[in-house]
């Protein structure tokens, strides 16, 4: 799965990319193998797509793969290594702990000087000073070198370790903006040092702020819904998820929030976004996705809403309501339940939505309705004017008269309006379906 949080920092970075004239670069780092399949290389790049990231696009470049550079990792350590930057380690985790008699002191840095060839590939790190890292989020960092061990950048097999082969990627990408989540800061200083080992400049750092839960907890796969394809699928909007994504740590200086991409871009600096944690809030993404489905036309709405309708219903009759579904669904997997009443032989009844409606006068309601329903115009204003005349005779209002005939007709207490509804399903099927009600009422 694709993370909220990653694909806010891919659009970070694809803003950035498009208001620069720059390219935006997918790597694949694919060197664990046992996080790395080809149908979640796939899933990523679907993902992206989704939010408007794509392979179509002159910013796109990539994805490239980092097995791809073994040959520059290995060139790296050697260079490394040879200009006295790095050194040859056999120590295992015992054998510090044995030395220091602590288990969480780092390494003691033993090996710097044994003048070994085979082992480990450790970094020799400065003993004082510190390392400044001019973050465009964050500002300026200072680490204090003597706080870093001599960190390892190649295992005794040869393999690099994520940090060096990040930076030697980086540099053969030409990577000019890192721009990433702020869980990385703390690799920062060492990635910087090895840029300036390595006698090149290094990029800009912008480290955004993590993503929390209302509990101001971090994001988490296991307790949180943080997968982007599960909000695809539930059918919210790539242009909402978009505009939402980009208020995460970042505001347009702007009353309004509801904003397309193309008035987004030009007005976005990383230097503007909050260095404080975001908050992740489903219910404000959920309004914005539904003030996007509201401003869509009518005939996009029915194409956007295709996937989430049955094989078998009829799509004529499907136009011919959708608008009085637009204004009340969320989002798009909604529809089903607002408009499935018509296309079924008979409705599915809420047990909850009946047991409230069918109570003191539903079977009165619904007998004098039934009866009108055999002679009266079969539109809005009329059907509407029919129930109250039923409802007067009772002593009840319309609010109250048409709850028993609602879920009758659709199995439901909310819907689509109840007049539209009955004139859309026709006066046969309506008949039957109240029909069916009192049937069920004396059962």
């Amino acid at each position: 799965m694709f993370h909220v949080g990653g694909a806010r920092s891919a659009l970070f970075n694809w803003a950035l990319a498009e208001q620069s004239g720059g390219r935006f670069v997918l790597r694949i780092e694919d060197t664990d193998a046992a996080r790395n399949r080809p149908e979640w290389t796939e899933g990523i790049i679907s993902a992206l797509a989704w939010i408007g990231i794509n392979e179509e696009s002159p910013l796109f470049e990539g994805p490239y793969f980092q097995s791809s550079y073994a040959e520059q990792h290995k060139e790296a350590v050697a260079k490394l290594a040879a200009d006295g930057r790095a050194y040859y380690c056999t120590c295992t985790r015992e054998d510090v702990k044995a030395r220091t008699g602590s288990e969480h002191q780092g390494y003691d840095g033993f090996c710097r000087d044994r003048g070994l060839t085979e082992g480990a590939v450790r970094f020799r790190t400065p003993d004082e000073g510190v390392t400044v890292v001019e973050d465009l989020v964050r500002g300026t960092v200072e680490f204090p070198n003597n706080a870093m061990e001599d960190f390892v950048i190649a295992r005794g097999d040869g393999s690099p370790l994520f940090v060096l082969a990040n930076v030697v990627d980086d540099v053969e990408m030409r990577i000019s903006h890192v721009v990433r989540a702020e869980e990385h800061l703390s690799n920062t200083p060492k990635q910087q040092l090895l840029w300036q080992a390595l006698g090149l400049t290094p990029p800009v750092w912008a480290h955004v702020p993590v993503i929390v839960n209302e509990k101001r907890q971090k994001l988490s796969k296991r307790r949180d819904k943080v997968a982007l394809e599960s909000y695809r699928d539930e059918g919210y909007l790539p242009e909402a998820m978009v505009n939402y994504l980009m208020l995460l740590g970042w505001g347009t200086g702007e009353d309004r929030e509801i904003m397309p991409w193309s008035e987004m871009v030009p007005r976005f600096r990383l230097e503007d976004v909050n260095p404080s944690s975001a908050f992740f809030d489903e219910k404000k993404l959920r309004a914005f996705n539904g003030e996007y489905i509201r401003a869509l036309s009518p005939e996009e709405f029915v194409a956007r809403c295709e996937p989430w309708l049955e094989p078998g219903w009829d799509r004529e009759t499907f136009a011919k309501i959708a608008e009085l579904a637009q204004t009340r669904i969320s989002v798009l997997s909604e529809i089903r339940d607002n408009v499935d009443f018509l296309f079924l032989d008979e409705p599915v009844f809420d047990q909850a939505s009946w047991d409230k409606a069918m109570k003191t006068s539903a079977k009165e309601i619904l007998t004098g309705y039934l009866a009108r329903l055999e002679t009266v115009a079969m539109d809005p204003d009329s059907l509407k004017t029919a129930l109250e005349e039923v409802g007067t005779e009772h002593g009840l209002k319309l609010g109250k008269a048409q709850a028993p005939v609602r879920v009758a007709i659709t199995g439901r207490t909310v819907g689509l309006p109840l007049f539209e509804s009955i004139e859309a399903l026709g006066r046969e099927r309506s008949a039957a379906r109240i029909r069916a009600a009192l049937a069920r009422l004396e059962a």
